[in-house]
This record gives C-alpha cells, structure tokens and sequence, in this order.
C-alpha cells in the first residue's frame, strides 16, 4: 500500500501504476454531474487552490448532521463514465492530480491523465459505510442549497482512503485491458 499526501505534486502521481494500492491522506473533494457541468461552465475561482494537487471523488453521499456538525455515514462510489465528456477539462482546469471513482473513464480522461500528470483511482463499490470511516472530518460543503446532498461538493479530511490506480498518467487502462482479455476469451469460448 503506497500512502499518498495529499495535495500531490505531478511527480507523486508520475511514479504511479496501474494496479498500485494507495491509502490517501488530506483534504479531498466529492463531486458528481452537477459540480462538473459548473466547475467547466462558471470557472469559479474560489474551489481553485482547494482542488490543485487534489482529487474529485465521484460520490453521493449518505450524511448526518449532529450538534452542527457533518459526518459521512455511507460514502462509496458512483459510475464515473458520466463524467467522460468533460473530466479531462475539469482535470486540466483545475490542476486536480487525481479522479476516483468506480467503472473507470474512456479514451478522452485517458489521454487528459496523461497529458497533465492525474491518475484514476478505483474506490470499492459496496463498501460505502467502510470507506466513510476514512472521513475524519467534513471541513465544509459547496453549493448544499443549489445542488442538494449528492451532488453537493463536500470537502473532506481523510486518512488512509484506500483505492486502487486503474488509470495512470502513462496512457496505461486496467478498464480497457480487462475489456480486451475477456473479449479475447469470449472470442475463444464461442468459436469466433
């Protein structure tokens, strides 16, 4: 298990390969459709510093709020390919280092990893309560009022988020191989 800081630099994330395990540590960012669409069309300055070196977790979570205070209760991971249009704008623009979700991204996130040194990062689905426990502290929410609980932007403090490089920054897919060896089996089992 590699344990990562977060923000990371390019170069933490250039020495990272598909199949690496990583524990992630620090202030990291969910957000889903909503956030996307307004993280491209409105260019906010105010999430700049926050998201640079960071990583934009594909999540809606389950929450509570207690004497004032969020706490995750559930927070595992949604698709990610809804985000294929415009990931590699989001990464670009805001010099994220990292995306996590589940179910990987196609070819363009692919090619923007690459080129500005992001990794993608596979979190467990199904383990959402396990991986709330990673949240140490909600440090504050994004657009609550506009976006409402999942699609808000929630800024987490985390400690030993596990999840594993599915996509790195050298062009490399876990996604696309996988893909290719079942075909080539199911090629084979069939007759084709």
């Amino acid at each position: 298990m590699i344990k990562l800081q977060l923000p990371l630099t390019e170069a933490d994330v250039r020495q990272l390969k598909v199949g690496d395990e990583v524990a992630l540590s620090g202030i990291m960012v969910t957000g889903r459709d909503e956030a996307h669409t307004w993280l491209i069309n409105d260019k906010p300055d105010n999430v700049r510093k926050l998201l640079e070196g960071s990583v934009i977790y594909h999540c809606g979570p389950v929450v509570s709020k207690t004497d004032g205070e969020w706490k995750f209760v559930a927070a595992g991971p949604t698709t990610s390919i809804r985000e294929e249009p415009i990931q590699a704008d989001v990464v670009k623009e805001y010099k994220l280092r990292g995306v996590i979700g589940k179910g990987g991204m196609g070819p363009k996130t692919l090619a923007g990893l690459k080129e500005f040194g992001a990794v993608y990062l596979h979190a467990i689905g199904g383990a959402a309560t396990l991986l709330a426990k990673s949240v140490k502290k909600v440090t504050d929410v994004i657009k609550l009022e506009e976006f409402g609980v999942p699609e808000a932007m929630w800024i987490l403090e985390v400690e030993d988020f596990p999840a594993v490089v599915t996509m790195d920054s050298h062009g490399n897919s876990l996604h696309t191989k996988i893909k290719a060896d079942s075909d080539k089996i199911a090629k084979e089992l069939i007759g084709n």
